[in-house]
């Protein structure tokens, strides 16, 4: 095996993308080091996955709860200490008066030692209960750290082919790219920028094939990410079109705003 193809073998891998993250052992990350260090190739696709990991962090961003350090901080307190300070009494009277005060302010200091007690149990619970919403969290996180390294993987797959649709003069700022693996029969699409449209209009995206269009979904910029469409085999073309509300059946403009050739088949 010559160099290209141990370099090409080492790309194919996936050690790249697991290093870029964080997930590599020892030998792995020497590996991986000593192609960056030796081979061009590796090190810009190593940047590329670099940028390209920031940006979609960026786009899965989220935050922690903000209230779990100050409910931890509040509910640590210090038990109160009551000091019994007792001087010895010549008269016997004022032993049962001595006596009577030192049950009293042992009632008392029970009753509200007692009362804190249930408020502490009480703070205790509310942590418990925001240490397991922290834990669904970051099992949360988890899920989607996995979803887009298996993004990356689909990204920089060499079967992965990438199309630009950019809208015409009825949607000049409409932009949207999609990437098709018609190997793995994976179609993804991310929403750029979309025009504004009124609010019983929605852009809805087709696939032509063999002349009959068919309806991938309606695309809003609120959605701003990069995302699953359903694959369609031997499409020839994809379109953007302007519908009503709620979407359509069948394309009900015959000029899309925004289209393009797929050259899968060639």
């Amino acid at each position: 095996m010559n160099v290209n193809e141990k370099i090409t073998t080492f790309l194919n891998s996936g050690l790249l993308e697991q290093y870029l993250i964080g997930q590599t052992n020892t030998s792995q990350t020497l590996e991986v080091e000593h192609y960056l260090k030796t081979s061009p190739e590796v090190y810009k696709a190593y940047k590329k996955l670099e940028e390209q990991l920031e940006f979609t962090a960026q786009l899965h961003a989220v935050k922690a709860p903000k209230n779990v350090l100050d409910s931890v901080l509040n509910s640590i307190e210090e038990t109160p200490v009551v000091k019994l300070n007792t001087k010895p009494k010549r008269k016997w009277y004022s032993l049962a008066i001595a006596a009577s005060v030192a049950a009293l302010l042992f009632a008392g200091s029970s009753a509200y030692l007692y009362m804190q007690n249930n408020q502490l149990s009480k703070e205790n619970q509310v942590i418990v209960d925001e240490i397991f919403d922290l834990r669904g969290d970051i099992t949360n996180n988890n899920n989607k750290l996995n979803d887009i390294l298996e993004q990356f993987k689909q990204l920089n797959n060499p079967e992965t082919e990438k199309y630009v649709l950019e809208g015409n003069r009825s949607a000049k700022d409409l932009k949207t790219v999609a990437y098709i693996n018609p190997k793995e029969k994976r179609s993804m699409i991310d929403v750029v920028s979309l025009p504004q449209l009124p609010d019983d209009k929605v852009y809805q995206i087709w696939a032509d094939i063999q002349g009959k269009m068919v309806s991938l979904g309606i695309l809003n910029e609120a959605d701003r990410k990069l995302q699953e469409i359903p694959y369609t085999e031997d499409a020839l073309g994809l379109s953007i079109s302007i519908e009503p509300k709620g979407g359509s059946l069948q394309r009900s403009n015959d000029t899309p705003v925004a289209e393009i050739s797929l050259k899968l088949n060639d």
